[in-house]
């Protein structure tokens, strides 16, 4: 496979580990499912947004689906109280071969890109917190465009913005439907297979797989 002129990373649960906001909102309903019930919801209601051609922000869509679930299971919250539940996304560990594989990513003068659902401050702030935010030539937020991945127009504007091709870049992430939405735009991309990851079997194959991030590094810098 050709050398991509740009590489672009989703961020959490790709570069970054949820576990941190994983427990504290297991912990504030009182179930070890929580988070796999919400973090879905999440997705999909960001979605909804989309396709129904609204948008609030992720971290707004975030309380509300919180709320939602916890209503379900419940539980009543305050607004106040759900933004410090969640407050943990800012403050996630990179996975721990993630800095290794980046820096070894840039001494191959490889260009990176962070490409995140999550509002721009928050974003700014988790890629600070786990200390990789200077890996990246640009960091970049859906809500410049206002459709959430894997909306064809948020790839669009980072290729637009950095006048690449898409054949010419490669999305890497640890998700199924964010794979999905890269390969129907045209682009390359590489699945990091995560614990608990698939990738979705109706959708193009990605140009490449690995087991991890400093996997993937060595893949693309041989």
């Amino acid at each position: 496979m050709e050398k991509p002129d740009l590489l672009i990373f989703d961020v959490n649960e790709t570069l970054l580990d949820l576990n941190p906001l994983k427990k504290a909102v297991n912990n504030a309903l009182q179930n070890d499912l929580a988070f796999e019930l919400w973090f879905p919801m999440l997705l999909q209601y960001s979605l909804v947004e989309t396709l129904t051609h609204k948008y609030h922000d992720f971290t707004e869509v975030g309380v509300a689906t919180f709320k939602m679930l916890a209503g379900k299971m419940e539980f009543s919250f305050s607004e106040e109280e759900i933004r410090e539940i969640l407050g943990h996304i800012k403050e996630l560990p990179p996975h721990p071969e993630v800095v290794e594989a980046l820096q070894k990513l840039q001494n191959e003068n490889f260009r990176m890109i962070a490409l995140s659902n999550g509002k721009p401050s928050v974003l700014r702030e988790q890629l600070k917190f786990a200390n990789i935010d200077t890996y990246f030539v640009d960091i970049i937020s859906v809500e410049v465009v206002k459709k959430y991945k894997p909306h064809r127009e948020a790839y669009d504007h980072v290729l637009k913005k950095e006048k690449v091709p898409a054949e010419r870049a490669m999305l890497i992430a640890a998700h199924g439907w964010d794979i999905a939405g890269a390969k129907s735009s045209g682009l390359k991309a590489a699945f990091i297979r995560r614990k608990g990851k698939s990738l979705y079997p109706l959708s193009e194959k990605p140009d490449l797989e690995a087991e991890d991030m400093l996997d993937l590094a060595e893949k693309l810098v041989k």
